[in-house]
């Protein structure tokens, strides 16, 4: 479809600073393997470093929380539009919205191959919420007319995800892949040595209630009326767009709590890491590989982290981490404890988490299984491609 001979590569992703965050060394593999590489997303705060990268930038009025019918027609016939112009061999959905409503466009417009990355698709079926039974609904109907096509590939961050999809479609085995996560730089993320106490445990990510905020802090609060002085520091910023986010008031009252501090946004985790003793995530599912384990995981800290999807790959109970049920306020709070009160066993799941982070969790090794997935999507379509 490209003219002149030019291989077009398209990501669609819903936010700039998610393709930034999260998807950047997947796109420098598509450039590596060979293609004309563009990013097409709602553009609020990285359209600069976008450019600067050298990727073509077009910008989309959809936002994430929009999921009314008149605005998915909005967004699918202005993908559309974009696909039809642009002529790409292949698109790169980042995940489930732009899955489903790029996967519309992208068999109305004729593009020959389609990549979807779906991150937590296990948790759909079970979700809570209007939205999210709505979407699992759509999902359940649309991924194999859409996703699980031949010419498709879809790439899943879990093998239970990937068994999850396998149950639409038994038959599409050859179409799901498993690459997990974004991975980790990990001449950047490097271990650090313990700082001093009081032991701080870390939560770094979206604040928002699906990631067991809530029940973290309030395991906390346990420990503090239990007199075990375990500090607690949250990194990260409000999500409005999310229908789990957390109210900034709520975060403040927090903050007003004992031993709770919230740091708010920062660009760079790696402080933050290094003045904890601890990583946790308190998540209640819907998780891909969460990057906040794989960056602590990097810096050697160990993780006490709920046993759902997504988090077993790189937080695994006994080897680094402690795994409590989702949702156990006390489980969580008993876990904390036990490597708040044991400094070696911190140092033996911390140097497990950094050899796990690099065993095939690097960003290196994310974007060559990236690149090899694009060289054989095009192989397949013949030398013309």
């Amino acid at each position: 479809m490209s003219g002149d001979g030019e291989r077009k590569l398209i990501f669609l992703v819903t936010e700039d600073w998610y393709f930034w965050s999260h998807r950047l060394p997947m796109a420098r593999a598509a450039r590596a393997a060979g293609f004309t590489v563009s990013i097409a997303t709602r553009v609020a705060a990285h359209g600069d470093k976008i450019r600067a990268e050298g990727f073509a930038l077009h910008p989309l009025r959809w936002r994430r929380r929009s999921l009314g019918p008149w605005a998915s027609l909005a967004a699918i016939i202005e993908i559309t539009r974009l696909y039809r112009r642009e002529r790409p061999l292949i698109v790169h959905h980042v995940a489930l919205k732009p899955a489903l409503l790029g996967g519309i466009a992208a068999r109305l417009a004729g593009v020959p191959a389609v990549v979807s990355m779906i991150a937590g698709a296990g948790y759909l079926a079970s979700a809570a919420g209007w939205r999210a039974r709505l979407i699992g609904r759509l999902a359940g109907r649309l991924w194999p007319f859409l996703l699980l096509r031949p010419q498709n590939r879809v790439i899943v961050q879990n093998e239970e995800d990937r068994q999850s999809l396998l149950a639409l479609r038994p038959t599409a085995a050859a179409q799901i892949v498993v690459i997990p996560g974004s991975g980790v730089d990990l001449d950047r993320f490097r271990p650090a040595p313990e700082p001093p106490p009081p032991v701080t445990a870390l939560y770094a990510g979206r604040m928002i209630a699906i990631k067991g905020v809530g029940q973290l802090v309030a395991a906390q609060q346990r420990l503090q009326r239990r007199g075990l002085d375990l500090r607690l520091t949250l990194l990260g910023a409000p999500d409005p767009e999310n229908p789990s986010a957390i109210a900034r008031a709520t975060l403040e009252e927090w903050q007003r709590l004992p031993g709770i501090t919230w740091l708010g946004h920062q660009e760079d985790v790696r402080g933050a890491l290094a003045a904890a003793h601890i990583a946790v995530l308190a998540s209640l599912g819907g998780e891909g590989l969460p990057k906040t384990l794989l960056e602590a995981a990097a810096m050697g800290r160990p993780i006490v982290a709920t046993d759902v999807p997504g988090t077993r790959r790189i937080a695994q109970d006994g080897v680094n981490a402690i795994l409590v049920p989702p949702g156990d306020e006390a489980a969580l709070a008993e876990a904390l404890a036990a490597l708040a009160g044991d400094g070696e066993r911190r140092r033996r799941l911390g140097a497990a988490s950094r050899q796990l982070a690099e065993d095939g969790l690097s960003d290196r090794a994310i974007a060559a299984a990236t690149e090899a997935l694009y060289r054989a999507l095009m192989a397949e379509r013949g030398p013309s491609s």
